[in-house]
């Protein structure tokens, strides 16, 4: 029984009612002027609906009042949007049509219903019914008072049954059309494409500067050095204003200031990764060939996050050891290679973590492939990216 008894506790079933109700108030005033032909106002819908306006004044208002939990949803069932091709127009025509026709069966049940239940009411009490024709002829019995609860149940399930049904209505004829839903999904994919970029961007940029920061000042308070824990602190603070210099484009990014892409940092700049490692206690040796200055943008930048990030691992999870970068731009393709010993014979625990993954997902934007992985004894980073039609 409470199954049952439930929607009628749910705020949304009488605001459905409502949006059922509203459409006969303006016919109401049409039949105050023309009674005899009402036919005039289903006809005047077609003309309305085809207005590209009008589906979206349909849309808010069915948001509004048959499925509010969905208002500001991007996945909402019921589009706010006008009316982009004929096809959306003929379903807002439609749309009118039918709402039209539910809202005289809605408003006629809303006035007779109550009042078949007032007449049973005086029936009982032997007073005169307001329906002449029907109830005239009724002999008053006591008992017409039990039945008086019959319409009143009726117009109640009819509350949820017509709200129900308009609502699906609604969601088919106001819903969003293939090219709308193709649309809202591009967007949605694009805007996760950015919070990643933007994640790993965070993630590349502030984790290498921590990671030099800590090995550094470990090894300063290891060394005992005056002069060490000195040369250890200015590379902190090197590094650490290189870090905010990166957080800063983060955050314009964010704040949509239109900060140019072209700002961000490239392989051209990577000589300061490689200082910044020395610095950490690496040995690095680097051997650069080919125009990097030629590599198109997109490349160099995502090189340079990569180059960043494979040395973030190394110092990581292998301390201050030898390491050998090798960056060279061949015919049309980039390539580089990160190497380093593996510290007790095992390979880096960030082989299934974000780094890498961060390293894998950059090379395949760019149609690039990537190699990880232990490799006679030293654990390797080899990534090739295409150049391609990105110049």
């Amino acid at each position: 029984m409470l199954r049952f008894l439930r929607p009628l506790a749910r705020p949304v079933t009488y605001t459905r009612w409502l949006h059922l109700c509203i459409p006969m108030a303006f016919v109401a005033i049409w039949l105050f002027i023309d009674m005899e032909r009402f036919y005039v106002v289903a006809v005047l819908a077609i003309p309305v609906g085809l207005l590209p306006a009008v589906r979206l004044e349909e849309g808010m208002q069915a948001q509004l009042l048959l499925t509010p939990h969905e208002r500001g949803s991007p996945d909402a069932s019921i589009t706010t949007a006008t009316a982009a091709t004929w096809r959306d127009r003929w379903r807002t025509v439609l749309w009118l049509e039918a709402r039209l026709l539910l809202s005289a069966v809605a408003t006629a049940a809303s006035v007779w219903l109550p009042l078949i239940a007032i007449d049973l009411i005086s029936r009982a009490s032997g007073g005169a019914p307001t329906d002449a024709v029907v109830m005239a002829s009724w002999e008053p019995h006591w008992w017409y008072a039990l039945l008086a609860v019959v319409p009143i149940a009726v117009l109640l399930a009819l509350f949820v049954v017509l709200g129900e049904f308009v609502t699906f209505l609604a969601r088919r004829l106001l819903g969003p059309s293939p090219t709308e839903r193709l649309s809202a999904l591009e967007q949605r994919t694009e805007q996760l494409l950015e919070r990643n970029r933007i994640a790993r961007e965070i993630h590349d940029s502030i984790g290498h500067a921590l990671t030099v920061a800590v090995v550094q000042a470990g090894a300063a308070r290891a060394a005992g050095d005056p002069e060490f824990t000195e040369r250890a602190l200015a590379a902190i603070e090197e590094t650490g204003r290189a870090a905010l210099d990166d957080l800063e484009r983060v955050l314009l990014v964010l704040r949509e200031t239109g900060q140019p892409v072209s700002q961000r940092p490239s392989l051209e700049e990577s000589d300061r990764l490689l200082e910044s490692a020395r610095a950490s206690g690496a040995k690095v040796e680097a051997e650069m060939t080919g125009p990097l200055e030629l590599v198109p943008g997109p490349v160099s930048r995502e090189g340079y996050r990569i180059l960043q990030e494979a040395l973030t691992n190394v110092l990581r999870h292998s301390g201050p050891v030898p390491v050998q970068v090798r960056i060279a731009v061949i015919g049309q393709r980039l390539e580089m290679d990160v190497t380093n010993p593996l510290t007790g014979g095992t390979a880096p625990r960030g082989q299934g973590g974000s780094g890498l993954r961060g390293i894998r997902e950059r090379a395949a934007l760019l149609g690039g492939e990537t190699r990880t992985g232990p490799c006679e004894g030293q654990w390797r980073v080899r990534v090739r990216l295409p150049l391609d039609g990105l110049r």
